[in-house]
């Protein structure tokens, strides 16, 4: 049977952001101290601020995220390897890594495979394949998705937030494609509780957000 809005915890589903390329320590400090409050699975933050996150939830529960070759992905893919070693060492568990856009255009899949399976293999933490889906077509979100699916990522995730957001559309094509083998997670522009409940019935594991205090608010306030 389907699952009702009233059997979802939304807290359960939210990656915690903050990625204001301004956002002082104070900031990261907020951040971490929500996830671990509202019991969020993850706090999502810069590879520069993974250390102060490592001391601040050391003992928690919420899993350190961080991205790799943000926000465009087209780094080279020694540098992106190198961003991830170092993410990993410093306490991050979870990469949320850019994928090269120009490869998936101009279609040099062996290209996409091999930079994306060399950081899971290298790493052995989770990776979130970010596919940009909104720059995309639909047969290249299929090959984009299909290639990390090959590649070993454990979630693909749908956008950055920096060229637009997630859209129940491209999850439902997610989860087409990946047949629940691995993750969703949708990520850009979800300010609402509506938003977000629409996303996890397309098939969304993770939500990336900034406003998932505001979210929980939105659904004490809605009765659910």
């Amino acid at each position: 049977m389907p699952v009702t809005d009233l059997e979802i915890d939304i807290a359960n589903y939210i990656d915690h952001t903050l990625l204001k390329p301004s956002a002082i320590p104070d900031e990261v400090k907020q951040v971490c101290q929500e996830a671990w409050q509202y019991n969020f699975p993850s706090v999502c933050i810069y590879p520069a601020s993974v250390r102060q996150a490592k001391e601040l939830l050391h003992d928690k529960q919420p899993h350190i995220c961080t991205v790799i070759g943000f926000p465009t992905g087209a780094v080279t893919s020694a540098v992106k390897l190198y961003e991830a070693q170092e993410a990993v060492e410093n306490g991050a568990t979870e990469l949320d890594v850019v994928i090269n856009l120009s490869w998936v255009k101009s279609g040099q899949s062996s290209k996409i495979y091999d930079e994306i399976a060399q950081i899971c293999s290298e790493t052995g933490q989770t990776v979130k394949a970010i596919l940009e889906t909104t720059v995309l077509t639909k047969g290249e979100k299929r090959l984009a998705a299909e290639i990390c699916l090959d590649a070993g990522v454990a979630y693909l995730k749908t956008s950055t937030g920096w060229f637009g957001g997630a859209t129940v559309e491209d999850v439902e094509l997610l989860k087409e494609i990946t047949k629940g083998q691995i993750g969703i997670k949708a990520s850009g522009g979800i300010r609402t509780y509506e938003q977000a409940i629409a996303l996890i019935h397309a098939g969304a594991n993770r939500l990336g957000t900034s406003r998932g205090v505001d979210l929980l608010r939105q659904q004490n306030e809605s009765g659910t």
